[in-house]
């Protein structure tokens, strides 16, 4: 319970720090459409920008300390009500307001989360360790996945035509941004099991200097997804990819144990009703305010049309 209790209010701080950091974002060069380090510079010197970077730290250690308590197959599914967090807190950030399908894509993603937990059944672990060759092959495909996708991102034009740049991009990085959290999700795993040993364990093992790496690649990920595009094109990506790649390491490396047969089949069925309720609050107009208007030079005309 106290995993569970711990995984929310991650999930909480996490959609604090989105919303944040995308209004942080859209009011800079949009995916290249400014030199790097005025982007760099404008984030440092934005409130909302700082604030949010606070949060990422925050949900850092409390999904550390609920990993710590759980199991890689029950915290990593509850992270993804950040998304409709998000979306609620969107909603007064850019002032848009929320409509009957949100509000049932809510609860179709709550009771999908539900489903996926009962049916699933997660348990503990029966590896005490991950072999050092688990280790190699896992993130090496990890990694190998988040490369092709982030470069697959970065080879997307952006739409001079839109100030918030190309979607495609920010969707891209998105998958990128959680796929390298994943990662960084079963690094924390294995280093809360070496807390365990005593509080010097944690600063002798590899484990502690990976997840840090890990964790700042992931950071840099985000920041790019922010940039590139709408938050309503990187928010999917970012919130599917990061706890299927987590599940994934948690059954295929750690060993933890989830049910089978038709238990399994109806936690699809409750994953594909999640992974829609994803699709549509995506496209909630509270996640996407602000972020449609037209450029300057259309507003200016527009305004034109409509005078004496």
């Amino acid at each position: 319970m106290l995993s569970i209790l711990l995984a929310v209010v991650a999930a909480g701080v996490n959609a604090t720090s989105s919303v944040l950091q995308r209004k942080a974002n859209r009011d800079l060069p949009a995916g290249g459409g400014g030199p790097r380090r005025a982007v760099v510079a404008g984030l440092l010197r934005s409130p909302a920008w700082c604030a949010g970077i606070a949060g990422v730290v925050a949900g850092f250690l409390l999904q550390a300390a609920a990993l710590g308590a759980g199991e890689l197959t029950t915290v990593e599914p509850i992270l993804v009500i950040e998304l409709p967090l998000t979306l609620l807190l969107a909603a007064r950030v850019f002032r848009a307001p929320l409509r009957a399908r949100e509000l049932a894509a809510t609860v179709g993603m709550a009771a999908g989360l539900a489903g996926l937990l009962v049916f699933l059944e997660p348990r503990a672990g029966t590896r005490s360790s991950v072999q050092w060759y688990v280790w190699v092959a896992g993130a090496g495909t990890n990694l190998a996945v988040v490369a092709a996708v982030a470069y697959w991102g970065s080879r997307q034009p952006r739409d001079r035509a839109d100030r918030h740049g190309s979607d495609r991009r920010a969707a891209a990085y998105g998958v990128a941004a959680g796929s390298q959290f994943g990662l960084t999700a079963a690094l924390i795993k294995s280093m809360t099991d070496r807390f365990s040993q005593g509080f010097g364990a944690l600063f002798t093992g590899w484990q502690f200097y990976a997840m840090a790496v890990s964790g700042l690649m992931g950071l840099l990920l985000l920041q790019a997804a922010m940039n590139a595009g709408r938050l309503v094109a990187a928010q999917p990506g970012l919130t599917l990819s990061d706890p299927l790649v987590s599940v994934l390491w948690g059954v295929l490396a750690f060993g933890e144990e989830i049910r089978g047969g038709l238990r399994l089949a109806l936690a699809i069925v409750c994953a594909v009703v999640m992974a829609g309720s994803v699709l549509v609050l995506v496209r909630a107009p509270a996640l996407s305010g602000g972020e449609s208007r037209p450029p300057p030079e259309a507003a200016g005309e527009a305004a034109g049309e409509g005078g004496p």
